[in-house]
């Protein structure tokens, strides 16, 4: 289960993850809050899930109380949340609180396990189906995939996202911010002091202690730059001095963080942790993150059969473009019209209009909105393993609402072949397919639904295959709906980037439930994927820590099918721009649930 805030933003902002962390403040007795009201009659559920009886306040007050515990041992998932009552604090991650925490966790899973379903309304029933799921996939993370002794990059990158979105968000005045961020920032030496007590080298495959010094140097430059720059023009010498104590001890810290990976665990080879989670645990975690109860075997079938489909269709389309070229050749002509890296963000700027135009003319999905998302460099903590990002605010963030769409440009150190094979993924089709991704109709109009979403429950817990299937259904949906007017190079670009995600698809299950080994998995992007070393060799580390990163694909397929259903429910009296609301109107949730909900409505 996620959250809708992104943390790595195509990694995204997961409350199974942030289970992982630690804090040293008191768990205090949950205040239950009013329940969240919907006033657009477009967003509202119909009315068979809208009768309450006390069971129903109950439930309610239950969720509320769950969620205000969360928030109260997560700030920095309060803060991202749009909850600023925390943002002075931050989870100290120190090992003793974690069996306090589980237990925690397992005490709410009792209390929503003992509330017979027969007692709430069909919607409410869904709803806490949602949060029991959530809730095992945090203990499964904390019990059994041990993220918190594996990964050390979930250390360094989650303190500086911690004190990024204090940052970035102008929620609050100036000093009120700084006063947070010098308080949160003087946590971080005991948070990664926390970190070597807590990761066992041999649980932790070198290549995660790799990707985190790749992340360090960016972090770093974050504090030692950043941080300070945000502040400049306040005229407070006392809390400029201590902003510039308490950064310097960040700095300095995370120094010797990078020393102790690269140094006691790398140089030193005690790493000997395996990569693969194992065929169990990934059936477990699909289960409770996405609903989805199929046997590996079965999946890897769907899978291949899906990535053929697209080489086939990828080669023909290349043989319609260059008949004496290969499809390899083809591709590369394509790739290579890309713009300038200092041309990119003014490029995507300009290409946004376009888009969110055809969505509306053409009567793709109601745009509930005339906020548009703002283009900017991806953070540099967050550039190892993302090439474009959706960094919404937080759905229950009620002053700080920009959302901002992140482009990764190269690094400034990188060789001139890294760096134009690294362009190669944002040529100008490219830049179509990724925006449909990001913002119209994919992420960014998702977010503007989910502002209306029935419940806090739906707010801030969702899913994958829905979030990341809708963008990436998006993709082949504008096209096939008539954007670029059935330019070629624009559906090969959409081809490939969808070979992308079922190179993802297998390169997932092979790696962690079949064997598939790192180098193997870069060749698997490289052969079947028609991709650069350089994208490829960062798509296969991504494989290594996010194990179900097939739910672009695996998403994809079941809207196509849920789509497909629905039209031959309504007949003659389907719409495209009908089914798109009435996908959004639930939410996140698990595709189970859209679907059993959706198909619901449209039968009464």
């Amino acid at each position: 289960m996620v959250s809708m805030l992104p943390k790595s933003l195509r990694i995204r902002h997961s409350l199974a993850a942030l289970t992982a962390v630690c804090i040293c403040a008191p768990l205090l007795p949950a205040q239950p809050q009013p329940a969240t009201t919907i006033n657009d009659s477009e967003h509202r559920i119909d009315k068979s899930f809208a009768q309450a009886d006390n069971s129903s306040q109950k439930f309610h007050d239950l969720s509320e109380a769950y969620f205000a515990d969360m928030f109260r041992l997560m700030p920095s998932w309060a803060t991202s949340s749009g909850i600023h009552d925390y943002d002075s604090k931050l989870e100290s991650r120190s090992p003793a609180f974690h069996a306090a925490k589980i237990a925690t966790l397992k005490s709410y899973l009792g209390k929503f396990e003992g509330i017979k379903p027969q007692s709430l309304t069909p919607f409410e029933q869904h709803d806490a189906e949602i949060l029991i799921a959530s809730i095992n996939s945090a203990l499964l993370s904390l019990e059994q995939l041990l993220w918190w002794k594996r990964n050390p990059d979930e250390y360094s990158s989650d303190v500086s996202e911690s004190i990024f979105n204090l940052v970035k968000r102008n929620f609050a005045p100036l000093p009120t911010r700084m006063r947070s961020v010098i308080d949160r920032e003087k946590q971080i030496p005991a948070v990664l002091s926390n970190a070597r007590i807590n990761l066992q080298p041999d649980l932790i495959p070198p290549i995660y202690v790799e990707v985190a010094l790749e992340q360090l140097p960016g972090i770093i430059l974050f504090f030692q730059d950043s941080v300070p720059e945000a502040f400049t023009n306040v005229h407070d010498d006392k809390l400029q001095e201590e902003l510039k104590t308490s950064t310097k001890d960040v700095i300095e810290a995370l120094k010797g963080y990078q020393n102790f990976l690269k140094k006691d665990l790398l140089d030193a080879g005690v790493c000997k942790g395996q990569i693969a989670i194992g065929e169990e645990n990934y059936r477990k975690k699909l289960l409770y993150d996405e609903m989805v109860d199929e046997s590996i075997d079965s999946l890897l079938a769907r899978g291949d059969a899906e990535l053929k489909r697209l080489q086939k269709q990828f080669a023909a389309t290349a043989h319609e473009l260059a008949p004496d070229k290969t499809t390899r050749e083809c591709f590369d002509d394509i790739a290579k019209k890309h713009p300038k890296p200092d041309e990119l963000i003014k490029d995507v700027s300009d290409l946004m209009e376009r888009i969110r135009n055809f969505c509306i003319d053409k009567e793709i999905i109601t745009i509930p909105s005339n906020d548009r998302p703002i283009i900017e460099e991806t953070p540099p903590f967050m550039r190892a393993l993302t090439f474009a990002s959706l960094e919404s605010p937080g759905p229950l963030e009620t002053q700080a609402t920009e959302t901002f769409y992140n482009i990764t440009l190269p690094e400034h150190d990188w060789t001139p072949q890294q760096v134009e094979e690294h362009m190669r993924s944002f040529s100008y089709c490219d830049l179509i397919n990724t925006s449909t991704h990001e913002a119209y109709p994919g992420h960014f109009v998702q977010f503007l639904w989910l502002r209306s979403a029935p419940s806090k429950v739906r707010k801030l817990i969702g899913c994958s295959s829905n979030d990341e299937g809708w963008a990436h259904y998006c993709e082949q949906m504008m096209v096939d709906e008539g954007f670029g007017k059935g330019d070629k190079e624009l559906r090969m670009i959409q081809l490939h980037d969808a070979l992308l995600r079922a190179c993802r698809y297998m390169v997932g299950l092979r790696m962690h439930c079949r064997g598939m080994t790192l180098p193997e998995a870069v060749d698997f992007f490289m052969k079947e994927g028609f991709m650069e070393r350089t994208n490829a060799e960062r798509e296969a580390k991504r494989g290594t820590s996010d194990p179900t990163y097939l739910v672009y694909t695996l998403g994809k397929l079941e809207i196509l099918k849920m789509r497909d259903d629905y039209r031959k429910l309504k007949g003659t009296d389907f719409k495209l721009k009908e089914f798109h609301n009435q996908f959004m109107k639930s939410g996140y949730p698990p595709l189970k649930i859209v679907r059993e909900e959706m198909f619901s409505s449209a039968k009464q």
